[in-house]
């Protein structure tokens, strides 16, 4: 079980830390429990009380009214809302509640119930991608486990699969090409898979290599398939050598193709070849390729 401080609850939820000791005070929404040396903490279970308040609060519940209710009441209330006036962060908010608990069945209907109304493209860049913003600081934060970001990620990426296997792209009568690929470092693909949805979705052709591919493979496709573009992520630097010395190698060993590259291991990176195009974050990549 996790614990946190006030400061910690502040980072999650977005709620201040002065206004959460106004709500302890006058409400006794949360009680803090003390360690042997009395100092305040929260549990897990503060920490999804608090998430599902702030749902409520953001969608028009007075905090005078939620204090009336049990903890079993504020979730259930949570997870009834019809209309809210800030619907991904209700998403959100259900996403990371449902990750603290491990509950399967929470998540993948809040992530389908989205699907449904904004459409699978709108969920991954308005959802799913704020979430994983959201995970990442709770990793880096030490507030969640290994087992709860596998969890998580293995659910989307399943989604992902189902999504692209679900696809009816339009036929253009000449498509460019596209190789999406991962170095051999590096196994973090869901955004591979995405800008691979995205790029069908747009009547593209794509060849998904996937993770940790070997260069040799390169290679061939190059000579075999000729895209117009190669697609990575970079988050992990690759084996051997520097990111920068790795994208002006590949970019001088196939001129004849583009590189679309994005992820942080490219942040350093300050020269490279006239084909390679460098992207900041995922979130680039995907705005460029849907302008393809």
């Amino acid at each position: 079980m996790g614990t946190y401080s006030i400061r910690d609850l502040e980072n999650i939820s977005g709620i201040k830390a002065h206004t959460l000791r106004i709500w302890e005070q006058r409400y006794e929404i949360l009680r803090p429990k003390r360690t042997d040396t009395n100092i305040r903490f929260y549990d897990d279970d503060d920490l999804r009380l608090l998430l599902s308040i702030s749902t409520l609060n953001g969608n028009g519940y007075k905090i005078s009214s939620i204090a009336k209710m049990t903890p079993q009441e504020v979730h259930e209330a949570c997870s009834n809302l019809q209309s809210v006036s800030d619907e991904y962060s209700h998403v959100i908010n259900t996403l990371s509640v449902s990750m603290l608990a491990l509950d399967e069945e929470r998540f993948e209907k809040a992530i389908s119930a989205s699907a449904n109304k904004y459409g699978f493209e709108d969920t991954m860049l308005k959802i799913i991608y704020p979430f994983f913003e959201r995970v990442g600081m709770l990793w880096q934060t030490g507030m969640i486990q290994p087992v709860q970001e596998h969890f998580v990620t293995n659910i989307v990426r399943q989604k992902l699969v189902s999504a692209i296997d679900a696809q009816r792209p339009p036929k253009l009568e000449h498509p460019l090409k596209y190789a999406l690929f991962l170095h051999e470092n590096e196994l973090h693909e869901l955004s591979l898979l995405f800008a691979s949805y995205m790029l069908r979705s747009r009547g593209g052709k794509v060849i998904y290599l996937g993770q940790s591919v070997p260069e040799d493979d390169l290679q061939s496709i190059y000579e075999t398939y000729q895209p117009h573009y190669f697609v990575t992520i970079a988050t992990l630097i690759p084996p051997k050598e520097s990111t920068e010395s790795w994208l002006l190698r590949l970019g001088k060993k196939y001129p004849k193709s583009r590189f679309l590259v994005a992820g942080g291991a490219i942040a350093s990176v300050k020269t490279t070849s006239d084909n390679v195009i460098l992207l900041s974050k995922p979130m680039d990549l995907l705005q460029y390729i849907g302008q393809v």
